[in-house]
């Protein structure tokens, strides 16, 4: 199985799959520490992440409450969503255009074989 991982670099920036992943993940759980347990990353890698991106982009990405007796939170913005969602598209382009080069690299490989490992 062939991944395509895509990394943005902008002049002070980036954007990649992980952070991308991490996006996703609180926009699902509505929670930084469970977007960042689903990844196996601590809250405070998590929280930093999330601190680079809302210093990123124009507006924040990433809103967040602290917890307390009504619980605390995170949700995308309505600028996440759109980045998050740029962010698929361009993966999801790149890999239709590349694929007939990826599977022609791919035919290149040695075959998998664990034999050979021995």
């Amino acid at each position: 199985m062939t991944i395509l991982k895509l990394r943005l670099l902008f002049d002070d920036a980036m954007l990649g799959p992980g952070k991308a992943a991490l996006l996703g993940h609180i926009r699902d759980t509505g929670s930084i520490s469970a977007a960042g347990r689903q990844m196996a990353m601590s809250y405070k890698r998590a929280w930093s992440l999330v601190e680079e991106l809302n210093a990123a982009f124009r507006a924040p990405l990433v809103t967040s409450a602290r917890g307390g007796a009504g619980g605390g939170g995170a949700a995308l913005t309505e600028a996440g969503l759109q980045v998050l969602q740029l962010y698929q598209d361009i993966v999801t382009k790149a890999e239709a255009a590349a694929a007939p080069e990826i599977a022609a690299l791919e035919a290149l490989l040695q075959p998998n074989d664990m034999s050979r490992q021995k």
